[in-house]
């Protein structure tokens, strides 16, 4: 994503926010920003102060968390070109979804299936993808 910048924001987000909506970011001034031009309510989180969570409900630790898992879990590839970080990234999120499955006949199946279909799909092709039920 590169440096954070408003209309970066507007871009990545913009569609999925709205006024009902509460952002709770990192000290970023470029969210300030953008929440007070959108009308949304928003809280800063500055690591520096010692303050991880407002009101005892917001907070970016999940976010972060996740982070952490991913940067150490795309470590073990000791660098990928940027053109595949897309699957990379998809890759990441189906594995960490699965996380939980660890009985022997899972891994088996999860095993198996990975080599049964073609992966065409990117990262933002499923970010993006309507979800039903």
């Amino acid at each position: 994503m590169g440096r954070v910048v408003k209309t970066k924001v507007d871009n990545m987000i913009g569609s999925k926010l709205s006024s009902n909506n509460v952002l709770v970011t990192d000290a970023w001034r470029a969210y300030k920003t953008y929440a007070k031009e959108k009308g949304i309510e928003h809280y800063r989180i500055k690591s520096n102060d010692g303050k991880h969570v407002i009101k005892g409900l917001y907070h970016i630790q999940n976010v972060s968390g996740l982070h952490s898992r991913m940067k150490q879990w795309i470590d073990r590839f000791k660098g990928v070109a940027t053109k595949y970080l897309d699957n990379y990234l998809a890759w990441f999120l189906f594995v960490a979804s699965r996380s939980n499955e660890s009985t022997k006949q899972n891994i088996k199946e999860f095993l198996l299936s990975s080599f049964v279909f073609e992966m065409i799909d990117t990262y933002d092709s499923l970010r993006l993808s309507r979800f039903s039920i």
